[in-house]
């Protein structure tokens, strides 16, 4: 009997779940390898075929093959009969920036680039193999990942809760699924944004064609519901600095909610921020921009404070932290090219 065979006849209460997407209801028809290639940039179409050939690949609880096409509220599964890398978690000693610790729970700084949880591409070198290493015995979240309560983005930098013990972790993912935890980051957007101060309301789901991407879907049956209050913190004419107080926690929530109005975030690669979006085509300001971009080299994006009742004592507990060294020089830079404008534009009145 050949691996083939043998993956086919293994009943699926055996096998084990890879990768799981639930289709939304925007999608339009498209082959299940064209599908997972837009979501699994490190898979090739032909292996995404030799799964759906072993039949490994199922829709709805049945096998398929790469010619399925997709459609509105499918439930795509990859099964195999080994467990997923990523439930293995290793140990590796990768440094912490502790900001506050007790019995029931930790704060984590995160710097950027530091992935959150093993996944697909990324099965090393995360935050969660630190955790491993640094603490026995966390409770597993839902996900069956330890101590995560939420996660932010690889390349955004700030604030985690991490619990400690299972009654921290029940009581801390309820405040975060009830909305009852304080949430703000600080981003660098392009554009002068118009209002000082607004909120941003939109379900967010895949996008249909990059699927990669999140976006907003008017369609209230699409998607999750996801509100952003958005606050100006200084104006530099072709960019702005704001505060973002998340009501909702979605994927990629303030990337996308502050696209959908305009303002791409600061060299935001996925959703096209790093693109000179704003600005003037002299040569002058394409290398200012091509430094800034090397100044920080991701999206100016940093979870600054977080807020939450504490799960054993009940004292409402506030932590902050300053911005990374690489947004201070980013902002430092913008500051600086803003005055000189506006000096300029002086002297020429």
């Amino acid at each position: 009997m050949n691996n083939n065979e043998e993956n086919q006849e293994l009943p699926e209460d055996e096998l084990y779940e890879h990768l799981r997407f639930d289709v939304t209801n925007g999608q339009s028809p498209l082959r299940i390898d064209k599908f997972l290639m837009g979501l699994l940039p490190n898979a090739s179409r032909n292996k995404i075929q030799a799964a759906a050939t072993n039949g490994d690949i199922y829709v709805n609880d049945v096998p398929v093959k790469s010619n399925y096409k997709v459609k509105p509220m499918d439930v795509v599964r990859l099964l195999l009969s080994h467990p997923p890398f990523e439930n293995r978690v290793d140990p590796e000693n990768i440094p912490l920036d502790i900001v506050y610790e007790d019995d029931a729970l930790l704060l984590i700084n995160k710097p950027p680039g530091l992935v959150v949880h093993p996944g697909h591409g990324n099965y090393t070198g995360t935050l969660v193999n630190a955790l491993a290493y640094h603490f026995e015995n966390l409770p597993m979240n839902s996900s069956e990942r330890p101590g995560l309560v939420h996660r932010i983005d690889k390349d955004t930098s700030g604030l985690l809760v991490i619990a400690k013990t299972e009654a921290a972790m029940t009581h801390l993912a309820k405040q975060f699924e009830q909305k009852t935890s304080e949430r703000e980051y600080v981003a660098l957007v392009w554009g002068n944004v118009k209002e000082d101060e607004g909120t941003i309301e939109g379900n967010i789901a895949r996008h249909v064609k990059d699927r990669m991407q999140m976006a907003v879907f008017a369609d209230p049956e699409i998607g999750k519901p996801a509100i952003t209050h958005y606050k100006v913190l200084e104006r530099f004419g072709y960019v702005t600095l704001v505060s973002c107080i998340l009501e909702t926690g979605r994927t990629h929530q303030i990337r996308v909610h502050m696209k959908h109005i305009g303002h791409t975030l600061f060299n935001d690669s996925r959703y096209g921020g790093d693109l000179i979006l704003k600005g003037t085509t002299f040569t002058k300001y394409k290398q200012f921009i091509e430094n800034c971009f090397k100044v920080l080299p991701r999206q100016a994006l940093h979870a600054k404070t977080l807020g939450f009742v504490h799960p054993t004592t009940g004292e409402m507990m506030r932590f902050d932290t300053e911005l990374p060294q690489d947004m201070k020089d980013i902002i430092e830079k913008w500051r600086g090219y803003s005055k000189s404008n506006a000096a300029e534009e002086e002297e020429e009145d």
